[in-house]
């Protein structure tokens, strides 16, 4: 592998770790202030964080 392409992938695992980590964040503020909607929440959470992953992953195959 080269540099760049090493570089690229190391960014690629740091931005859709944070994505990830900010919907996560989000969501446990959410369900603090409306427990009763703690269902909705996690599946919008896990959605949102399964769109991210798939991205990451076809960004790392094209890297």
């Amino acid at each position: 592998m080269e540099i760049p392409t090493i570089v690229g992938a190391g960014l690629i695992v740091i931005g859709a770790g944070m994505g990830i980590g900010r919907i996560g964040s989000s969501a446990m503020d959410a369900i603090a202030r409306q427990p009763e909607a703690t269902n909705k929440i996690q599946t919008a959470m896990l959605i949102a964080a399964a769109l991210i992953e798939g991205i990451g992953f076809a960004a790392l195959f094209a890297a």
